[in-house]
């Protein structure tokens, strides 16, 4: 582990910058990239809120200062090269002017944008909830939901103990088909019961030693 550093031992360009990359605290996802100065993150570190320097109006601004968005900051940290910062925060509403939760909302060639590997559970999670509060015909997300608690219980045992014959017989894709099947129940079963994944995701988080 590298000994600590202070702010003036950052590398910062010739007008005084240096790019802060801004990601959600719980799902991973990049939220935005703006730049800092060294004002900008001595008041960054002393609010636990997000300032930064805009280089269009040339002055300082507090993310969500209009907009009541703030970012509040769980983790600053900064690169090998001692010259970018990563700042995991709690975003309040959207990080984009747009509306949008993340700035980077679109892609090249207009293609869907494809959840990335990290985001898988969270997006599953909310398509559950989704589900759970619009209640779409023909969704089999829907249909546990309207049998009630006891069938989504009896769903998560019935994969559960189809995951442990998969594991003991060995046969990796079946394990890897039954976990995928018990996920999802699960998800199911925590919309049910109002808990959200973020709750679970910080119990475990507490208990990292």
């Amino acid at each position: 582990m590298s000994d600590p550093i202070s702010i003036t031992d950052l590398t910062f360009d010739d007008r005084g910058l240096i790019p802060a990359i801004v990601q959600d605290w719980f799902t991973g996802e990049v939220l935005m990239l703006a730049y800092m100065n060294q004002e900008s993150l001595q008041k960054t570190i002393q609010t636990g809120r997000t300032w930064f320097w805009s280089r269009s109006r040339q002055k300082l601004w507090n993310k969500g200062e209009t907009s009541g968005h703030f970012q509040f900051v769980r983790s600053l940290r900064y690169d090998c090269d001692i010259d970018t910062l990563l700042i995991l925060a709690e975003q309040r509403g959207p990080a984009c002017h747009t509306g949008e939760h993340t700035c980077f909302h679109r892609s090249f060639g207009g293609e869907p944008l494809t959840p990335a590997v990290y985001e898988t559970l969270a997006r599953l999670y909310d398509l559950i909830d989704e589900r759970r509060r619009l209640m779409p015909p023909g969704s089999y997300t829907t249909s546990l939901f309207e049998k009630g608690t006891d069938a989504i219980l009896k769903k998560v045992g019935e994969e559960s103990a189809e995951l442990i014959v998969a594991a003991k017989g060995g046969d990796r894709d079946e394990v890897i088909y039954e976990a995928a099947d018990l996920f999802y129940h699960v998800g199911v079963l925590l919309a049910r019961q109002g808990v959200s994944l973020t709750e679970v995701e910080q119990e475990l988080l507490g208990r990292w030693k």
